[in-house]
């Protein structure tokens, strides 16, 4: 499933700007398939400085352990202690409560440069 109302990166983020203005991000339905039962999660704590491109954390299923991305630069404002404790969270719900980290960027902007629905489901397809 890809959502029209979110952008996505090639390494399948989603990215969604909050009603704050923060941005959120996860994995995507489809890097969730890839991966199958989702065993752990390791995210970068608040406070913490992310670079657009760069591993800040990884998913480990049964398969496979991979790094998550940052989609865009920032500073971590809140990770999803849900998604740590019950990592299941990532599969069952991918775009809702398997959401990982919520990143504070100079402009909101800058979500206009991921790609939209239609250019990742092209990736995907």
């Amino acid at each position: 499933m890809v959502r029209d109302d979110l952008r996505y990166t090639a390494e399948h983020e989603w990215v969604e700007v909050t009603p704050d203005g923060t941005l959120r991000f996860g994995i995507t339905d489809f890097a969730q398939e890839q991966l199958g039962d989702v065993v752990f999660v390791s995210l970068p704590d608040p406070g913490a400085a992310l670079s657009a491109g760069q591993a800040c954390g990884e998913v480990e299923s049964t398969k496979s352990v991979s790094d998550i991305y940052a989609p865009v630069a920032g500073e971590v404002v809140a990770r999803n202690e849900a998604v740590i404790a019950n990592p299941e969270l990532v599969n069952n719900d991918p775009y809702g409560s398997g959401w990982m980290v919520e990143v504070r960027v100079a402009d909101a902007a800058v979500v206009e440069s991921l790609l939209d629905a239609a250019a990742y489901a092209a990736i995907i397809a």
